[in-house]
């Protein structure tokens, strides 16, 4: 007879405007069998860490439910999903056991039965990496800067780049990358200690708070005289505007996010968009699932970095799924110092 044992979950209560809230989601208690049903091809998952994207919040003001690029459904009233790291319990899919570690495509909850093709990967790689890295670094953010910096932005050896949200789990990430290739790197960020963060923890050359700039332009003239090749865009509006004027002739763009604007009912307009033609700029919005088949490449590359100390990698880790909910929103807001990262049961 099957193990049945407590399943605690994260829910959505219904379809969100703008940013969530805390009171969008509530925690229900149920109960799971710990036995994939027969015939089944699917994966049972006990989660142990998940990860708090951006994107998420897409899903949550989508009545239709569906995200094109991962694929995940929201129904009011069921467990939210997102990116995670489990241990596999039972499997009918040939291609995993009991015991294997794998990060992918789970739900906000304790134990999760998911379609085999929701697993990105088994985890191999565990000798001195925490295995939280792999909601991160080794994981969905990791590959999404490296293929926006280097397959997107085609950076070259010796080019000015400009990171916007830097201290982010995909911002810290590209700046570094981009030290590796001897760039010049500046950052901006939403407060003191994430500049500082930027400039003594991830090795930019600059970086500066946005809020305390009156004037976008004026800041980017005195970072980038010379102006940019690259501009990693996380945030949208005034800053794309700014960094327009500032682009250096055929520069290039990679579009991962645009966050200033995704809780407004007017979205702000881009006066710039005719520098894109004289200057002959390259933008380019792209998904992390538009590369995943770069990740045997990109684990290549980052495992040896990371394990010499030629890059860090700074986490926000929240403890238990009740505090779910207030670590997602907190994203939106900027509270959050590095990868968001929820801790759900231990190693």
């Amino acid at each position: 007879m099957a193990e049945v044992v407590r399943n605690k979950r994260v829910v959505l209560r219904n379809y969100v405007t703008g940013f969530p809230k805390e009171s969008d989601m509530e925690i229900l208690e149920g109960t799971i069998t710990l036995k994939v049903p027969e015939g089944s091809k699917e994966v049972l998952l006990k989660n142990l860490y998940l990860s708090c994207d951006p994107f998420m919040r897409n899903l949550m003001n989508k009545p239709q439910g569906t995200d094109t690029s991962s694929g995940l459904t929201y129904t009011s009233g069921s467990a939210i999903g997102g990116f995670g790291v489990s241990k596999v319990i039972d499997s009918g899919s040939p291609d995993y056991k009991y015991g294997d570690l794998v990060w992918g495509l789970t739900k906000w909850e304790e134990y999760s039965l998911v379609p085999s093709s929701q697993i990105i990967s088994k985890i191999q790689h565990t000798d001195g990496v925490p295995l939280s890295y792999y909601t991160g670094i080794l994981g969905m953010p990791g590959v999404t800067a490296y293929a926006g910096l280097f397959e997107v932005g085609s950076l070259q050896k010796g080019e000015r780049v400009f990171v916007s949200a830097a201290s982010g789990a995909v911002g810290q990430l590209v700046g570094q990358f981009a030290k590796l290739t001897d760039c010049y790197v500046v950052g901006s960020a939403g407060s003191k200690d994430k500049v500082d963060l930027l400039k003594n923890k991830f090795g930019f050359d600059e970086g500066f708070n946005y809020k305390e700039e009156p004037d976008l332009n004026a800041a980017l003239k005195r970072y980038f005289p010379e102006g940019i090749d690259v501009y990693f865009e996380n945030v949208g509006g005034k800053t794309l505007d700014a960094v327009l004027l500032n682009m250096r002739v055929q520069g290039r763009i990679p579009a991962c996010g645009m966050i200033s604007q995704y809780n407004l009912t007017q979205p702000e307009g881009v006066t710039n968009l005719a520098n894109i033609v004289y200057k002959k700029i390259r933008m380019q919005g792209f998904h992390f699932f538009d590369y995943v088949n770069l990740y045997p490449k990109f684990l290549e590359f980052v495992l040896s970095h990371l394990k010499e100390g030629k890059i860090v990698y700074v986490e926000d880790i929240a403890e238990g799924l009740e505090n779910g909910p207030a670590a997602l929103v907190g994203l939106f807001s900027g509270r959050n110092f590095g990868k968001q990262v929820l801790l759900v049961a231990p190693e």
